[in-house]
């Protein structure tokens, strides 16, 4: 299994397994099941997803031993705050059955998210995380948490897939030494992007389809990915990727792919976020 190093020195696999969008509990936990089985040992929930429990039962029953696998999860809008997100991640500990996380990420840049940071800095410094971070933060929010805080953020997870590479925010990120992890890799098949003459031509020679491209070229890229599927055959799928190379005039043409927009979310419009998240948010 390919890892990456974080900037506090742990490592963690490139791929992993997200459960974003996936309610029902039974389903969640079979899925998560079927990924463990297939090799994953990095499985990305969050608070707001509703499936915590789901996922701290699939890995306890997994027989797979807790240190194998990496576990992260989120504090959302609406537990912002230093008590709050404290309270938010007993809550979350209880869920997945767990004494312990290894990646806690404050989930969007709203509210008190410097409080919340403080705990996390906190939670980090006990050992009760192994590395904190953020997700859907754009670089001026990114440079105002690490011009206010003592630790940087190991993590950025971000929408990133060929329609939106985040090129700038990604300068931004290696000064710091951020680790970037995309969110929606395959765009939530917005473009037709399974369909792509590009990347199905970049994979034709290799018998590869324009999902295993896409992780390949993220990999390559030194990005790690957390696609999710309820299907075990396409999670097989993404997870056969170490056995070709895309080569560096194919890279470049998946790089001119990039859109420079989000395709999926609005990160500056609140509304936008909760419609997405199937939540109220009450200021």
């Amino acid at each position: 299994m390919v890892k990456v190093q974080l900037n506090n020195g742990i490592e963690i696999p490139q791929l992993g397994y997200g459960v974003f969008q996936i309610p029902d509990l039974e389903q969640c936990g079979q899925c998560v099941r079927d990924a463990l089985e297939t090799g994953y040992r990095l499985i990305d929930t969050a608070a707001c997803y509703g499936n915590e429990q789901a996922v701290g039962r699939a890995v306890k029953e997994s027989g797979v031993a807790r240190e194998e696998v990496f576990i992260t999860s989120k504090v959302w809008i609406q537990d912002a705050g230093y008590e709050k997100t404290m309270e938010s991640f007993e809550k979350t500990l209880k869920n997945l059955q767990t004494d312990y996380l290894d990646l806690y990420l404050i989930h969007m840049p709203y509210g008190d998210y410097h409080g919340s940071w403080r705990a996390m800095e906190e939670l980090y410094r006990v050992g009760k995380v192994k590395a904190i971070g953020v997700c859907n933060f754009l670089a001026d929010r990114l440079a105002d948490l690490i011009l206010s805080h003592e630790i940087v953020p190991a993590v950025n997870q971000m929408e990133m897939h060929p329609f939106c590479q985040q090129k700038e925010l990604r300068k931004v990120m290696e000064q710091y030494n951020i680790r970037m992890m995309a969110w929606a890799p395959f765009a939530e098949g917005k473009n037709q992007i399974f369909r792509n003459e590009v990347l199905a031509g970049i994979g034709a020679d290799d018998n590869k389809t324009p999902a295993q491209v896409i992780l390949r070229w993220l990999r390559q890229e030194g990005i790690a990915a957390i696609p999710k599927s309820v299907h075990r055959e396409r999670m097989e799928q993404n997870f056969d990727i170490d056995d070709f190379i895309i080569s560096d005039e194919d890279m470049e043409k998946i790089r001119k792919m990039d859109s420079g927009n989000s395709l999926i979310l609005d990160i500056p419009s609140l509304d936008e976020v909760c419609r997405l998240h199937h939540i109220r948010f009450e200021q």
